[in-house]
């Protein structure tokens, strides 16, 4: 419009535009206005415009052409480094993003926050609780932000004692004190780690809450098959004038499952859809789902999936897979297992329980043919990944290693001294 009236645009004009683009991801329209850049020659020497050129490129996938702008500035200011590094991060290049993070030669609280949220967002929560220790060795006071990627990967990983020596800080920071999703992020990673009493106790001490403060109470409890509580809870925000999500009833609805509470289960899920018009998603379902085939009502189960208005998941089929095994009904469960192994032909679980059933009715013949299919198609248990935490330190196993490094030299430091004694 600035143009049509024949005024030139002025830098302040072009990054309005240009964020605009990123944020609605047009990118036709962002290099129309990147060719005004050059026309009125607005890079010059002020970094701003350059920068959110980087991040229209970076939102839309295109890191090659974020980069050719960013080796092109004549001055790259902190925001520039960290803008090369989100968008990294924003196209799922973890490992470029670290490059570029260790070549900055100036960082601030937003580029070390910017590079913790991606190593925990890309599950490399090890690497994002380590530079956290290196941002705090630098006399980097993190935000609010920081704080709550970081506990979000103590949630992950079960690193509680690192967790809870940050809520120590926490609680020196009047301001984070009072943080409402610093608050909610300490619920999440206290009920995700087992501790429900001080996950309880950072609740009840919140001042104001909001609707992520309540489900995430909500699901920690669900999660520890907490039923009757979590109902509790549920009417106590319902009862306060908080609207619950769609998230809320998903835990909820989760918590029935497995307290085996049916009708209170069919209750919540008639009042999502009828009285707060909620539509239910293929989780919502397939917790309904769960929920008969814990109560072994296997057509009920049935019945809920022909009325879903999509095609059932794996998920959800392993859950009648579940009811057929503690019915043992072979003759259902072979149907399952079928379409189960359409969805996701490679997935181990399945054979194991079909062959598990199979045994269970001995019906030893099917049990063999099934584990020749499983070697005949190479299909074997994936191992499991587990977290230890020790002395702040996390470690990460899987099944398939014999022992952990670090371990291992601690063990023969410990031989070796006592040898010498």
């Amino acid at each position: 419009m600035i143009v049509s009236t024949g005024l030139n645009p002025d830098g302040h004009c072009i990054v309005a535009a240009l964020s605009a683009c990123g944020s609605a991801k047009n990118l036709v329209v962002g290099k129309i206005v990147h060719g005004m850049v050059l026309r009125y020659e607005l890079g010059g020497e002020e970094p701003i415009v350059s920068n959110a050129l980087i991040d229209l490129y970076s939102r839309n996938g295109q890191i090659g052409l974020a980069r050719r702008v960013f080796e092109s500035m004549v001055v790259k200011d902190v925001a520039s480094w960290t803008s090369l590094l989100n968008g990294h991060i924003i196209c799922g290049d973890i490992v470029s993003a670290g490059q570029v993070f260790d070549e900055m030669p100036v960082r601030n609280v937003i580029s070390w926050t910017a590079m913790i949220v991606g190593y925990v967002r890309s599950k490399n929560v090890i690497h994002g609780l380590k530079l956290f220790r290196e941002m705090r060795s630098d006399y980097i006071y993190p935000t609010s932000i920081t704080i709550v990627a970081v506990l979000s990967g103590c949630a992950d990983v079960g690193a509680l004692d690192f967790g809870g020596s940050l809520h120590g800080y926490i609680n020196k920071i009047s301001n984070l004190v009072t943080d409402v999703s610093v608050n909610n992020a300490l619920i999440d990673m206290y009920c995700k780690g087992g501790n429900l009493e001080l996950a309880t106790r950072v609740f009840m001490k919140m001042y104001k809450k909001d609707v992520f403060s309540w489900t995430s109470m909500i699901s920690g409890l669900a999660l520890h098959g907490k039923g009757r509580l979590t109902l509790k809870v549920f009417n106590d925000m319902v009862s306060s004038g908080m609207t619950p999500n769609d998230v809320t009833f998903l835990s909820v609805l989760s918590a029935c499952g497995h307290g085996g509470l049916i009708k209170e289960g069919m209750s919540l899920f008639t009042k999502m859809v009828h009285d707060y018009g909620l539509k239910p998603t293929m989780k919502h379902y397939g917790c309904m789902v769960d929920l008969v085939c814990r109560a072994g009502d296997l057509k009920e189960a049935l019945r809920l999936i022909e009325m879903m208005p999509f095609e059932p998941d794996a998920v959800i089929w392993r859950s009648v897979l579940s009811g057929c095994m503690m019915k043992r009904d072979v003759g259902l469960a072979e149907i399952v297992a079928k379409k189960i192994v359409e969805l996701e032909p490679y997935d181990d679980g399945v054979y194991i329980l079909v062959w598990n059933l199979y045994r269970l009715t001995n019906k030893w013949e099917d049990a063999l043919k099934t584990r020749k299919v499983m070697r005949s198609q190479k299909i074997k248990k994936q191992p499991g990944c587990s977290w230890i935490e020790i002395n702040g330190f996390v470690h990460e196993f899987t099944a398939e290693t014999t022992i952990h490094y670090e371990f291992m030299h601690t063990i023969l430091h410990v031989l070796g001294e006592q040898q010498t004694v």
